[in-house]
Formats: structure tokens, sequence, C-alpha cells
């Protein structure tokens, strides 16, 4: 993050690292477990790469700031440790997960500064992202979502002229009936898409207002997709039958509504770009 960093430096830093590491092994393990496990939050494979990524694209604007450690930052690593007990004592996963973000701050503070530190604030707290949310977070929004997505999916199919019943979030058709379950609730495919349109936002060439609307751009656009890929499945199953609603089909569906969503991302980036002074 500077132009030149001395060998005393070098060896504080390994030595924080190698602590960081130890304290928070037996966290990392199982973060990166429920990574493997739960298809929701496999994006966080690859939030440290692109935090890294936003860092290392800021070198030439950090290159020019001074370095000042400071001693604060034995506070924030203090304050994230005792977080990171009390989560271990209380057994609550996302309390332990934050508390490493917090102490890398501190860290980052203590050895190159608060005006270093400022300017990586937003790639460090982009690390957030890679945490699950709790279980009764997600389900607080997930079902919602299932209900909306069910809601205009049938107003779709219907409007095409296809007969569909709703009941909550299952949609009767003639053939088949279709169950909007957690994983088509969209809220996978919002989560994976506002980590990419966050890092998206961060590094694009417009102003903080427009950066916000790029980044904030993903929750419409994951709605919409999500409900074409229903309204699609909703076609297949009434017109090739009720095995399109799943397996391969339903699986290429899902990969090819994300990429269009990307598309639509960076097609509101073309946009703000036309209006950016």
């Amino acid at each position: 993050m500077i132009k030149q960093i001395s060998k005393p430096l070098v060896v504080n830093i390994l030595v924080i690292l190698t602590g960081f590491c130890l304290l928070y092994w037996h966290t990392l393990v199982k973060l990166i477990a429920d990574w493997s496990i739960d298809p929701n939050f496999s994006h966080g494979f690859l939030i440290p790469f692109v935090t890294g990524y936003m860092i290392w694209y800021k070198k030439n604007e950090l290159a020019i700031i001074a370095q000042k450690p400071s001693n604060l930052g034995l506070v924030v690593i203090a304050m994230g440790m005792l977080i990171h007990i009390a989560g271990n004592i209380g057994a609550e996963l996302f309390t332990m997960r934050f508390s490493m973000v917090l102490t890398l701050f501190g860290i980052s503070i203590y050895l190159f500064g608060m005006k270093i530190t400022s300017a990586v604030s937003v790639p460090l707290f982009y690390l957030v992202i890679m945490i699950p949310i709790p279980a009764i977070i997600w389900n607080k929004i997930a079902f919602p979502l299932q209900l909306l997505a069910a809601k205009l999916s049938s107003d779709m199919v219907r409007l095409i002229g296809i007969p569909v019943l709703r009941e909550g979030n299952i949609l009767h058709l003639a053939n088949t009936s279709l169950e909007v379950v957690d994983a088509c609730s969209g809220l996978r495919s919002l989560t994976s898409l506002l980590a990419l349109s966050g890092a998206f936002a961060y590094i694009a060439p417009l102003g903080i207002i427009k950066k916000w609307v790029l980044f904030l751009s993903a929750v419409p656009i994951a709605v919409v997709v999500n409900v074409v890929r229903l309204t699609v499945t909703a076609i297949m199953a009434t017109y090739i039958g009720a095995e399109a609603a799943h397996g391969f089909l339903h699986d290429m569906s899902g990969l090819l509504v994300f990429i269009v969503a990307l598309a639509l991302v960076y097609l509101v980036f073309i946009i703000a770009s036309k209006f950016e002074s």
C-alpha cells in the first residue's frame, strides 16, 4: 500500500498476521466449510480475492499517503478479540466472523495509520459480504421474496395466456404445480449480484451518488430476472413437461438469467457514465 516497506514493518506484518490466523483458525475453517456446503454463500470464496484487487486498484492513490502507524489500532484489535470471545461463548457464528473484519481494521490502523486505513475502508468492509447471514435474518428476507416472486410470476404467466392458480408460494398449472422454494426466492442471486455490483461500483469512474445507484441497482435487477426465470420455468413446464422445471434445464436457466443480470448491471453503468460530467 506504500512505495517502500521497511524490513521491521514486514516482520510486524508477518507476526501480526500469523497471530490473526492462529486466533481465528477455527472460525476460518468453519467459515470455509459453510461456503463449501451452502450454495447461498459460495460466493464467499471470491470475496477475499476481490478485496485484494480493490486495494491493489487504488495502489497509486495509496502510494502518496503518508504511513503513520497508530496505537489506536491496538484498541480496535482488542475490541475485535473481545467480540470474538463473546461470540464464541454465545456460539454466535456471525459475531465471531464479523470480529475478523473489525480486527483487520485494527491491524491496518496499527501498521499503516488512520489515513491509509480510511482509504481502504471500503474494501475492508466489503469482507462482510463473505459472512453468511444468520438464518433468522435470512428467513425473514427470503420468505417475503418467495411470495413476491410467486405473485409477480403468476401475473406474468397469466398475461402470456397460461392458466395458473397461486396459493402462497405455490403455482398450480394445468399439468403440474411449482413451488417457489427458498432457492427460488432470488435472495441467492441478490447476494451474489450485490457482491459483484459492489466491487464494480467501487472501481467504476463515477461520482459517489452514481456509485451507490450502480450498487443498489442489483436489488431490482435481481428481483426482475428471478421473476423472468420463474415465468420461463412455468412456460417450459406447461409446454415441455413437469420435468423441465427440474434438473439441467432449470439449472441452466438460473445461470443464463444471472448472466443477463450482470449485463443489466453493466447497462446501468453505461447509462450512469453518459451523465457523468
